[in-house]
């Protein structure tokens, strides 16, 4: 444990997780629970979503109105989030009113009233936000390609849910999700800024050593068996095509993560990066381009996407993957090699000036790994990369048997002739 965080586990399991930074003004907390769109199947998929919609229409002590009122009435901010593997509750407050941010956020966690009525009117706005995401091919295009990443498995389903799993959800199943899944030792109390370490753990455990402790959620893992090209193209009358280039990568702490993060700087990180260089500066081809590096607790994928002018679809394709093939076959300039190191450790420092950034670092990584990391321990790690390992990163990645395209946008008739291209391309 680094001695830059205090870490308390209470006795029924639940961890807390926090980092006192005294010259701010400001506290950022976070409740994270080990559930989210990878513990669900086919039959209540969006489940965890559904429920973190729901934790904010009210509870035994506060109604939806008050629960937002107390937080923004004195300038702070309440939100949450779900993702494949975890669901988190979080706000940001002036540090002096820690003690109403902490009782709030843990009410909604603990004592949720999950009104029918609510839950008749959040299942309309869900399926609204699932429509609305359908209607958006720059983001609907990522939910095509994790289809073709992970056919048929949990991962490769959309976590807000489909149509048919939403409108089957009910209040009894979203109680009993949230029994089975809100355990204490499933939970981590995550918090960063002007605070009292001590008054923090005291009052967490007063409040939460009550529930109970059970044993650790658990999902399936993925599958991923692949011998081939996987493509999608989806046809929409859209004024550019949108693209997703799929990789499966390596899992959350594998040794190779950081080469793989320089490896995103050097490709398609910022507007320095290669692809931006040569798809948009040189050649015009793009307005919005790059790459994203996604982790889980068993894989991981690497992802390239791009916004492209319909009539040069056929153009792009073979430049990005001559791009990322580069990487396969050279070692990157030392200078390059440097400016990514520099702009990924520096991203980092900018980013942990913020508690709410410090608080979603600590509470992640505890969560999903029961490890945090300093500061100091990230450095002495990405210092330690060679240029050899992007390159062996490279290699990994980039082969036929585990590229994955999607596609939106006017290609009617364009699979057949998309896929002949991309056979020749990784052949060559």
């Amino acid at each position: 444990m680094s001695p830059v965080y205090n870490k308390i586990i209470l006795d029924n399991g639940l961890k807390i997780i926090a980092h006192r930074m005294p010259r701010m003004q400001s506290l950022s907390l976070g409740i994270w629970i080990k559930a989210g769109g990878r513990y669900e199947n086919s039959a209540n998929k969006g489940a965890a979503h559904f429920l973190e919609h729901l934790l904010f229409k009210g509870t035994k002590k506060y109604s939806c109105r008050q629960l937002k009122e107390s937080i923004e009435g004195i300038g702070g901010s309440l939100n949450g989030f779900t993702s494949e593997e975890l669901t988190c509750y979080l706000v940001k407050i002036p540090a002096i009113y820690s003690a109403r941010a902490l009782n709030l956020l843990s009410d909604m966690v603990i004592n949720p009233t999950l009104p029918p009525l609510e839950i008749k009117k959040e299942k309309a706005v869900i399926l609204e936000e699932l429509k609305m995401y359908q209607d958006l091919p720059q983001s609907y295009v990522y939910e095509l390609l994790d289809e073709l990443l992970w056919p048929k498995q949990p991962l490769g389903l959309p976590i807000i849910g489909t149509i048919d799993s939403i409108n089957r959800i009910g209040r009894k199943g979203l109680a009993l999700f949230k029994e089975e899944y809100y355990t204490a030792s499933n939970m981590v109390i995550s918090a960063a800024g002007e605070l009292d370490v001590r008054k923090l753990e005291d009052a967490v455990a007063k409040i939460f050593s009550r529930l109970p402790k059970k044993g650790d959620n658990i999902f399936l893992k993925v599958k991923e068996a692949q011998d081939g090209i996987r493509l999608k193209v989806f046809y929409k009358d859209t004024e550019q095509t949108h693209m997703a280039l799929g990789f499966r990568g390596f899992k959350r702490d594998h040794p190779l993560r950081h080469a793989l993060e320089l490896l995103h700087i050097i490709l398609g990180a910022n507007m320095s990066s290669r692809l931006f260089n040569e798809l948009r500066e040189k050649r015009g081809l793009a307005y919005e381009i790059g790459t994203m590096v996604r982790r889980f607790y068993d894989t991981g994928a690497f992802l390239v996407h791009v916004g492209i002018d319909n009539r040069k679809v056929y153009n792009a394709i073979p430049l990005i993957l001559k791009e990322l093939n580069k990487t396969k076959d050279n070692l990157v300039s030392n200078d390059e090699f440097k400016r990514a190191k520099e702009f990924y450790i520096g991203q980092l420092k900018l980013g942990l000036e913020d508690t709410m950034e410090h608080m979603l670092w600590i509470g992640e990584t505890t969560a999903t790994l029961d490890r945090t990391y300093s500061l100091n321990e990230i450095i002495t790690e990405v210092n330690s990369v060679k240029r050899d390992d992007i390159r062996q990163v490279a290699r990994y990645l980039f082969k036929e048997s585990n590229l994955n395209l999607s596609l939106i946008g006017p290609l009617k008739g364009a699979e057949a002739k998309i896929r002949k291209q991309l056979v020749l391309l990784v052949a060559q």
